[in-house]
């Protein structure tokens, strides 16, 4: 239920709630719609914000949009291949992209490296 609100109803988990938060082992991180690869661990920062970060996603793994919901302009990010809410993207993360895909959680699943 709680990945199927943020994924399909565009919901938001609550801060410091994920496992995957803390999950440092080398792997991929999977959109728990699809199954699609969406993140290298390589690409994982603490951002201290309570949600699982990222500094860059997989090649052709996520699309973005305009969101203006809650008064807000910001950068939705979604899965490439279902479409399913990921999370948000902010100008405010480190080299060599400058970029912090903030993402929920329940929206991805972690694959350990063999």
């Amino acid at each position: 239920p709680a990945a199927y609100k943020v994924l399909r109803e565009h919901g938001t988990e609550r801060a410091h709630t994920s496992p995957l938060n803390g999950e440092k082992r080398a792997g991929r991180f999977v959109c728990a719609g699809c199954d699609l690869p969406l993140f290298s661990s390589q690409t994982k920062f603490e951002s201290g914000t309570g949600w699982p970060s990222f500094f860059e996603p997989l090649p052709d793994a996520v699309g973005t949009q305009v969101d203006t919901a809650y008064g807000m302009r910001r950068t939705e990010v979604h899965c490439r291949r279902c479409g399913g809410h990921l999370g948000h993207v902010f100008e405010d993360g480190p080299r060599p992209t400058g970029l912090r895909y903030c993402m929920n959680g329940v929206s991805l699943r972690f694959e350990p490296a063999a």
